[in-house]
């Protein structure tokens, strides 16, 4: 379970990240959550630190079992 969470922050974070690098440094939003949402560029920050903040809780826990 840990592993799958882990996984899910981290193309959570990478679409997040996207949006918001095409957001400001681009013409329109990259990846795929542009393709269904119209979500503003703060909205695609949070979306990264949601993202982050999954990998990282999943990444730890994996750590934490493996002791």
């Amino acid at each position: 379970m840990k592993e799958i969470v882990a996984v899910i922050g981290w193309i959570v974070g990478v679409q997040g990240a996207l949006g918001a690098a095409g957001r400001t440094w681009g013409d329109g939003p990259w990846g795929l959550l542009d393709k269904w949402w119209d979500i503003p560029t703060a909205g695609y920050v949070v979306i990264m630190l949601a993202g982050a903040a999954l990998a990282v809780y999943g990444e730890a826990a994996k750590q934490r079992a493996a002791r």
